[in-house]
């Protein structure tokens, strides 16, 4: 696999790398000890399927907080999506930075998503899946969220959100610990 690190501390977009030959090919998307290697979380606790009918159907901004903080390693194996992490990380370099990409089935790339980040994707074509690898089992009492159109990060969607969950729309704007209401 290639690691490539994004602009935001300790995210990473990953790559496959084929082996090609007459049948196809094949690779490797998956290794903890390469993760391991590349100071990257290699714990695996679950994996999980979102499929999206629609195209423009967003998910997000959702974060799960310490001690039950989630890294994430995220493929589009059908469709493709715009993927958006936001560092939440006090003290890390990039705090409050974000970082978008295209995930795509037909580029096969992945992106690493550490503990403390938040996370959404909005969908670019119709029937648009994602596999979600987590290092951390899914614990709903410490599951957080920001609206999706936060001034805060002014995150910019590449296009119109037309599907949204009436939970992802009515979070509301991210505040740190401190920070009134």
């Amino acid at each position: 696999m290639i690691f490539t690190q994004t602009p935001l501390a300790g995210a990473f977009l990953v790559e496959i790398e084929m082996h090609r030959d007459e049948r196809g090919f094949f690779a490797r998307s998956w290794c903890a000890r390469e993760f391991a290697a590349a100071g990257l979380n290699p714990q695996l606790a679950q994996c999980n399927i979102s499929f999206n009918a629609k195209k423009g159907t967003l998910r997000g901004m959702h974060y799960q907080v310490p001690p039950f903080a989630e890294a994430k390693l995220v493929r589009c194996t059908m469709g493709s999506l715009y993927d958006v992490i936001v560092d939440l990380r006090p003290g890390s370099p990039s705090f409050g930075e974000q970082f978008g990409v295209v995930l795509s089935a037909r580029e096969r790339n992945m992106l690493y998503v550490p503990e403390g980040f938040a996370h959404g994707f909005l969908t670019l074509e119709d029937d648009t899946e994602v596999f979600y690898q987590m290092s951390q089992f899914h614990a709903p009492d410490a599951a957080g969220g920001f609206r999706w159109n936060d001034s805060r990060f002014a995150i910019a969607w590449p296009a119109e959100v037309r599907v949204i969950s009436e939970r992802d729309a009515q979070y509301p704007a991210y505040r740190t610990e401190g920070e009134r209401s």
